[in-house]
This record gives structure tokens, sequence and C-alpha cells, in this order.
């Protein structure tokens, strides 16, 4: 049956709707095509989704809230401050001149833009905030966080309350196998250089946590010496959590390994388990 020209109007009016909702979609939020899928899930009684820079942030603010000696709960607040403040990204600017991960203000002491800019100082100089605030650790995480940062908008940090329990749970070490990230296509470094970036991060992240005895480098790879499991999957999570931006290819630890390419965790045989002494990284070659 022949479409009367109004219908056909209408037909070709609402393509063209489609198509502009399709592009507003696309690039309203910083000119960004839409992810196919995530690029990391955590699963602790709980299950969040990241990418990999985000991933690599939270793992970041978790370290070195551990070599502190800071309980979990800490990094819990930590990470919902994080999220809340930047979205677990390393951001340029922000409201008057806050800039970074908790978007703290250079005109407010908390150090040079410079030196907020790397990771390991702004969560550093998170943490001996909260560790004056007194009994932070009974605190609702939105109370303690604005303790710290005395937002405008104190109630905001509660909403990533439960978020940031799994990802603290997962990063301290409390979850098996619980941080897959998806690696895919050209690895950005290989061989030994790889394997400097990944103890390069190591070193810098953990700081007196880990030793210089306590991780060895190998051909292709490099292998952390721990105490226990949980010390183990701290290490284990962390390298999945570094990966896109390392090289790294696998990850064993007890009977379980890592592979970039598929991202999950999966059980190997008697052969090829690393035991729960150490956590064995290699990268690609």
């Amino acid at each position: 049956m022949r479409k009367s020209p109004i219908v056909a109007l209408a037909i070709v009016a609402l393509i063209g709707a489609l198509g502009v909702f399709v592009v507003v979609n696309t690039f309203s939020d910083g000119i960004k095509l839409p992810k196919i899928g995530p690029e990391c899930t955590v699963r602790a009684e709980g299950e969040v989704t990241l990418d990999y820079v985000q991933m690599a942030n939270a793992a970041t603010i978790t370290a070195v809230g551990l070599r502190r000696g800071m309980p979990e709960r800490a990094v819990v607040i930590a990470l919902a401050t994080a999220f809340q403040e930047s979205k677990l990204e390393n951001l340029d600017d922000g409201d008057r001149d806050s800039v970074g991960l908790f978007q703290q203000r250079p005109s407010q002491g908390w150090g040079t833009i410079e030196q907020i800019k790397d990771p390991r100082y702004a969560a550093n100089k998170f943490y001996a905030s909260l560790k004056k605030v007194k009994g932070y650790e009974k605190m609702r995480v939105t109370d303690a966080a604005q303790k710290v940062q005395r937002s405008a908008y104190p109630n905001a940090y509660e909403k990533w309350a439960d978020e940031s329990a799994v990802l603290a749970r997962a990063l301290t070490g409390g979850a098996t196998g619980a941080v897959e990230c998806s690696v895919s296509g050209t690895p950005v470094l290989r061989g030994a250089e790889a394997a400097a970036a990944l103890m390069d991060g190591l070193r810098l992240d953990w700081g007196k946590g880990l030793p210089e005895s306590a991780a060895a480098k190998q051909d292709g790879g490099l292998t952390v010496k721990v105490a226990n499991p949980k010390s183990g999957w701290r290490y284990a999570h962390w390298l999945v959590a570094h990966a896109s931006a390392t090289g790294l290819e696998r990850v064993r630890f007890g009977d379980l390994e890592w592979h970039a390419p598929d991202g999950k965790w999966q059980a190997v045989t008697a052969e090829s388990a690393a035991g729960t002494g150490r956590v064995v990284a290699e990268v690609f070659n």
C-alpha cells in the first residue's frame, strides 16, 4: 500500500529525531562514545563496575590507606569521597581551584596543584586528615567524609557507601578472585619494560609495605612474597587493577589464575598453582 506524503514525512521526522537523540546521548558527557560493557567488575558481597582508570585509582587509594595502617572503614570513606568528588578520576580542574581525585584545593592548604594531582599524595593527605577525626570509624560514611572535605553537599558521600564497601572488601584482600578486568588489544608495554612498570607502581603505592626483598624481578614478570592469603589477594587484585597500563598478561595466586584477554579468574592445575606464599605476575613478551 502506498504511503501518503504526510505519513512519509512523519517517518522521516521520527528517524531524524531518533538520530539527534543518539548523537546527543553519545556526545553529551564529555564527548565520549558509549562503552560496550564494563572493563572491570568487582564482586565482594555486592558488585561494582568501573573503567580501567577508575579501577586503578581505587586500588591506589586502597594501597595508600593500608600502607598507613588505616582500617578498612577508612578505605571505604576515602573511596566514597573520591567517588563523589571526581568519580574516581584524577581531574585537572573542578569547583574554584579544586583538582585531583578528592578535589582538594591548593588555596586551602592541601598542597600545590602538582602535588594534589599525584593520586598517592592526594590519598595520603586525605587519610592524614581523616585520622584526626575522633571516632570516624563509628560515623556514617558521609559524616566522616564531610569532616575532612567540608563540602557544600554534606550528605552526598553516603550514596557511594555501598559501592565503596564492595571495593574496599576486595582491594584489602577480604575476597578471593574478586577483581576482574578484561584487557584486550595491543599491550602498552612488553617484556622488561612492562615488568619494570609493575615494580615501580607497586613500590610507589605500597611504599614501606613492600620491602625490596618482597618483590623479585623475573624474566617477563615478577613475584611478590606474601605472609598470608589476605595479603596475597591485596597484591593480586592491585596487579589486575593496574593491568591495562602495564602490559600485564597473567596473575597467579593460590590455585587461581587471571588472564588479561578474558579477564577472569580460573582454577589451574596443581602443577601451575602458585601457592599461598607468593603472587606471580607475568607480562606480555
